[in-house]
């Protein structure tokens, strides 16, 4: 696993309210009961956090332009990090007409990523929700995977209203399953290396399926896969998903010849086949046949 500061970035997650609900979201949109909106005072201790940090810092959500103070907090990142370079969105485009001014303000076209999901042939999300530990009877493969993620690796640490996190997804799933929260908000926090957040690996991980090599499925299909013990955590806190049956049971022993048959071609980074700055009004992106998310 990375050490955290040597990741690019890390996000800051606003809020993990949105007006999508796109399959296997790792925002786990659709489950909560009860969306969180992260107050001001604590926006403003996050950014304090990463006093020190070498990368960017970034405006995440669920859809960050649905929290009622966007524009405030797009001030607080103008104030923290006054490099604009180091500063990035990620964004549906909801609100787009209304905080355009603010959001070109504050991010560079470079650093604004932007995604409506209104393109029915991409969009393609690696299910979270099966856990490995429940799947994978070899645990040595199972460790070894977890071990090797590429959400740890390429993606982000996390902090939420909850805490700090060595891995957006565990933030995500900590905040849905009611989790102990991450390390304090405070200075300094992403100094670690990976024996120091082996705590947090060894709480999410296992119940968790990002590192596994699976067949990707479209992020436009009205379920997401969970695996039998995922569904009875996420029935016991109310999942909205659950209640209203958009799931399906994924339920398969996972050994090594299926990680050998899915791994040549898996790619559960690559979703699209372009990368978008504002709103489009044609698609200049080539239909994907594939099944597994690769690019052909």
């Amino acid at each position: 696993m990375r050490s955290l500061y040597k990741a690019k970035l890390i996000q800051i997650e606003i809020t993990n309210r949105c007006w999508l609900r796109c399959a296997n979201c790792t925002r786990f949109v659709g489950h909560h009961k009860n969306p969180f909106i992260m107050d001001l005072e604590t926006v403003e201790r996050a950014l304090q956090s990463l006093e020190g940090f070498p990368g960017s810092v970034g405006l995440m959500g669920g859809e960050p332009t649905l929290h009622p103070q966007f524009s405030e907090i797009c001030g607080l990142y103008q104030k923290y990090f006054p490099d604009e370079k180091r500063r990035q969105l990620w964004t549906s485009g909801y609100k787009w007409k209304e905080y355009k001014d603010i959001i070109t303000a504050t991010f560079p076209a470079e650093n604004i990523l932007y995604n409506d999901h209104s393109q029915e042939d991409e969009g393609f999300h690696q299910p979270l929700l099966i856990s490995a530990d429940e799947i994978i009877a070899d645990k040595e493969l199972m460790w070894r995977l977890i071990d090797d993620c590429w959400i740890q690796k390429r993606w982000s640490p996390s902090i939420t209203p909850k805490g700090c996190f060595f891995c957006e997804v565990a933030a995500a799933a900590d905040m849905l399953f009611n989790g102990p929260g991450g390390w304090p908000i405070e200075k300094g926090w992403w100094k670690k290396n990976p024996e120091d957040f082996q705590d947090q690996v060894k709480r999410y991980c296992k119940d968790c399926s990002a590192a596994i090599p699976l067949e990707i499925p479209s992020s436009h299909q009205k379920f997401d896969l969970i695996s039998p013990r995922n569904l009875e955590r996420l029935k016991k806190i109310g999942s909205q998903k659950v209640k209203e049956n958009n799931f399906k049971i994924y339920n398969q022993p996972y050994t090594l010849a299926d990680y050998n048959k899915f791994a040549p071609t898996w790619a559960p980074g690559y979703f699209r086949d372009f990368i978008q700055k504002e709103p489009i009004k044609k698609e200049p992106h080539t239909k994907r046949t594939d099944k597994c998310g690769t690019k052909k």
